[in-house]
């Protein structure tokens, strides 16, 4: 018997008693030690709520105000947690062989038996669950560089063409983190050149070479006060404030949105959404402000409302050509 087989049969017990069961009584009929009935109890308790106490005579449920009895959850994970399950199962049926074959073959066949247990029902998750990839970009070949020098420390040279300037260089980094947002990958940089952290999108590097010359350790912190303190990938720390008004009917979806960690929304007198976001480059937020269209304003600060007002007008002039 295991755990989850445990946890449904300690429930069923309790759900058809009014009295307490002695300790003894349950590791019986349970056919377990005292230690795993524990372990046992203190999942049930931990992670599915169940009001499970102990009393002189032994445990049961603790009876609610309103009379109610406890349920196991029909579903035990968390919208998190199931969908980081299908994503790695399917990854992991994806991966087909290579270096780490033998390694991730005992983590897969592990995988695939908790999907298929029977109290789960988890057996079709990876074709029930969708996770539809918009406006994906391919990674290109210099990714696995790029994760080498990251995880091994070590500088990188690289050919980059950036997509907003159009412009080509050569770059020496000590590269910091990877990181995958909307879909596509970036690696955050020491750039020597700038003498600055920067951001490169990955699918634009070319040519690569991971160098001897160990790579610089930036702090932590300063990586995180430079990359997520503002708005969007772009970086760089926080030195303004947005403040967008969003209509009544778009309020509805905006509410429950996070845009920024630091963001801060409030609902106005007459329903609609006001939200405040920290950002230092307008680029991207400029673009996500233009997808709502006529359902938002930007009313501060002026030079964010003017780049606005700069967009939609060029979108115009393009219907009235």
């Amino acid at each position: 018997m295991d755990k989850f087989d445990r946890i449904f049969q300690l429930h069923n017990i309790l759900a058809a008693r009014r009295t307490p069961i002695p300790l003894e009584d349950l590791m019986a009929r349970l056919e377990c030690s005292k230690s795993t009935l524990h372990r046992v109890i203190g999942t049930m308790r931990n992670y599915l709520g169940a009001p499970i106490e102990c009393t002189m005579q032994g445990y049961r449920y603790a009876p609610t105000a309103a009379g109610e009895s406890y349920q196991l959850p029909g579903l035990w994970f968390s919208p998190a947690e199931l969908q980081a399950l299908a994503v790695v199962h399917r990854l992991l049926q994806d991966m087909g062989s290579g270096l780490l074959e033998e390694h991730i073959a005992p983590l897969a066949r592990r995988l695939q038996s908790l999907a298929q247990h029977r109290r789960l029902h988890l057996g079709e998750a990876a074709e029930r669950l969708r996770f539809p990839a918009i406006a994906t970009r391919s990674v290109g070949p210099a990714f696995q560089i790029c994760a080498s020098a990251t995880l091994q420390r070590h500088k990188l040279w690289f050919e980059y063409h950036a997509r907003g300037s159009d412009e080509r260089s050569e770059r020496t980094v000590s590269p910091q983190r990877l990181t995958h947002y909307r879909e596509s990958w970036y690696l955050d940089a020491w750039d020597e050149h700038r003498d600055a952290l920067r951001s490169f999108s990955v699918d634009r590097i070319g040519r690569c070479t991971v160098l001897d010359a160990r790579a610089l350790d930036v702090d932590a912190a300063e990586l995180d006060d430079h990359y997520a303190s503002a708005y969007g990938i772009f970086g760089g720390r926080a030195d303004k404030t947005a403040v967008l008004r969003f209509s009544s009917e778009s309020a509805r979806w905006v509410a429950d949105e996070t845009w920024h960690p630091k963001q801060h929304g409030a609902w106005l007198d007459d329903g609609r959404y006001e939200l405040r976001i920290p950002y230092a480059n307008p680029r991207e937020l400029v673009m996500d402000i233009l997808r709502h269209g006529p359902e938002v304003e930007v009313v501060e600060p002026a030079a964010l409302r003017e780049e606005v007002i700069g967009q939609l007008r060029k979108a115009l002039s393009r219907y009235r050509e």
